[in-house]
């Protein structure tokens, strides 16, 4: 299905204090993929994939990456893209 058109959005409960949310790229090296993680600003980030090119990081295929959060931050975006191959994510 098409994710611009198809948006998902899921609410995850963060208690007690800071989080981190943490991107693991579990495909090999060959694959990397597009991911912007931030506090949601209600700026319509989540329902802009275009955007994600141009403010995105680049997560090659068994890389890790971790954006902490401290405990004023209520809810945050995630977007991941990929150059059109199938995604398949799970988000904890």
């Amino acid at each position: 299905e098409d994710g611009a058109l198809r948006t998902f959005s899921a609410v995850i409960g963060t208690p007690r204090g800071p989080n981190t949310i943490a991107v693991r790229n579990i495909g090999q090296l060959e694959f990397p993929l597009d991911a912007v993680v931030r506090p949601d600003r209600g700026d319509g980030l989540a329902q802009s994939i275009a955007a994600v090119s141009t403010i995105s990081e680049t997560i090659q295929g068994g890389a890790l990456r971790t954006y902490p959060f401290s405990a004023a931050v209520d809810s945050v975006a995630v977007i991941l893209k990929t150059d059109g191959r199938p995604l398949n994510a799970r988000i904890e």
